[in-house]
Parts: C-alpha cells; sequence; structure tokens
C-alpha cells in the first residue's frame, strides 16, 4: 500500500496506455515509477501422500441374527435411518453378510 507524498492519502492504481499507475483520488497526484507486486508460490507434494489404501471391503456396520429373505443366510449388518417424519418410528435397514442382499424393516 502506497500513500501520496502531498495530502497522505491511499494511492490506487489506474491503467495509464500500457503501464499502471497509482492516483492520489483526493490531489491527483501520480506516482508513475510503480511497479506492480508479484506473488507466487510452488508447492512441491507427492501425489500419494492423500491416498489411504483400503486393504479389505470391510463393513463397519453392526451385526445381528435374521434370516436373509433372498439367500436364507442367517446374519446382516444393519443401521437405523429416519425416512419418515420426525414423530414416526425409524426404519432398519439390513443387508445380508453373504449375497449384499439389502431390505427394510419398518419400526
Amino acid at each position: 500500500m502506497e500513500f501520496c507524498e502531498k495530502c497522505s492519502s491511499v494511492l490506487v492504481a489506474k491503467k495509464e496506455k500500457t503501464k499502471t499507475i497509482l492516483v492520489c483520488r483526493k490531489c491527483g497526484f501520480k506516482l508513475k515509477d510503480y511497479k506492480p507486486m508479484q506473488i507466487s508460490e510452488s508447492i512441491k507434494k507427492n501425489p500419494l501422500d492423500d491416498v489411504i489404501i483400503i486393504e479389505k471391503n470391510e463393513e463397519a456396520l453392526p451385526v445381528t441374527k435374521v434370516t436373509c429373505p433372498k439367500c436364507g443366510n442367517k446374519e446382516a449388518h444393519w443401521w437405523l435411518q429416519q425416512t419418515r417424519s420426525g414423530d414416526e418410528a425409524p426404519t432398519l435397514f439390513l443387508r445380508c453378510t453373504e449375497c449384499k442382499h439389502s431390505w427394510r424393516e419398518y419400526g
């Protein structure tokens, strides 16, 4: 930020022909030997720094004993989700641990 030598007001950038100069809005003073500041930043980062490798495709859901309607397996992952209005019971979703078939039960 530059200030006017005459009235101490803030100078603003103005394009004049092919170069940029600083001009005082109050008294009209012009600072012609102004060189705009260039800021640059280079970041060196390995693209694999943020990669998370998952060894197995495991679900982090609890398991319950229930019979799958598709394959007859006796275990399924379960989770609750509010699918209707807030004053009604949440919906119980189940996913078979074998065939990955999903179904729901209303509470």
